[in-house]
């Protein structure tokens, strides 16, 4: 018999600092259910020298939904934005060159 104890399957994520809730330069793109159809699309993980005021203006005015940052205390400066917008999301992010497609994660698919 093995000894369950040995193996810690979250010890990786554990024994970082406290910056291991955004992973290396991924950016990732979720949706948010609301209330009823109500949803959000966020994006986390964007370069920090990027202007994320100037890039949300950008999405909304594109996609014509509104949108904000969002100051959070583990994920740090994250979009958010009205609607499911993430493939139109991972394509302006491509198109501008903000990030490649290989380090786009779209969750909820």
């Amino acid at each position: 018999m093995t000894d369950i104890a040995a193996f810690d399957p979250f010890a990786d994520a554990a024994s970082g600092g406290g910056n291991d809730v955004v992973t290396k330069g991924l950016v990732h793109i979720r949706l948010q259910q609301r209330n009823g159809r109500k949803s959000l699309t966020t994006v986390q993980g964007l370069n920090e020298k990027l202007d994320l005021n100037k890039i949300t203006k950008a999405f909304k005015k594109e996609f014509c939904c509104n949108g904000c940052v969002v100051d959070d205390e583990e994920l740090g400066r994250v979009i958010q934005l009205q609607g499911d917008q993430r493939e139109k999301v991972k394509n302006f992010l491509v198109e501008e060159d903000i990030a490649t497609k290989r380090n786009i994660k779209v969750h909820g698919i």
